[in-house]
């Protein structure tokens, strides 16, 4: 009977574990379906501006209409290593390398929320709406 038991929580276990993991890979597909989306719109907007501010500067002979191209061509750049290139791959693998040799970087303040704590805050919580 205690085994019986045992294997169901470890079954629930595994099936929520599986469902956190589908909704995290639902999550990630729609952010980089949304990087891809966006990208559409802002290409279209960055190949707009890149010939008319070639063409203001040819016209006005003042190569400084040129200079917004730059900081536009990162965000473009960026938008298609987000949703076309490895940026995802190169973001996990420095994920991966701060949880291995970095763990003091990703700890809480006063460490890790107890059940105790909670208890503790809860209560000083209930006192301070009972005294008013």
């Amino acid at each position: 009977m205690v085994l019986e038991d045992r294997m169901i929580s470890v079954q629930m276990l595994e099936r929520q574990l599986m469902m956190q993991n589908e909704m995290r890979e639902r999550q990630m597909a729609m952010q980089i379906a949304w990087s891809r989306e966006f990208l559409k719109y802002f290409g279209t907007f960055f190949g707009i501006a890149a010939v008319s501010l070639t063409a203001g500067a040819i016209k006005k002979k003042k190569p400084a209409f040129l200079f917004p191209i730059v900081p536009l061509g990162f965000v473009l750049t960026y938008q298609y290593d987000m949703g076309y290139g490895t940026l995802i791959q190169r973001m996990k693998g420095e994920a991966e390398n701060i949880l291995e040799t970095e763990k003091s970087k990703l700890q809480l303040p006063k460490g890790m929320i107890t059940f105790e704590n909670l208890e503790k805050a809860r209560r000083e919580q209930s006192k301070f709406f009972i005294d008013k």
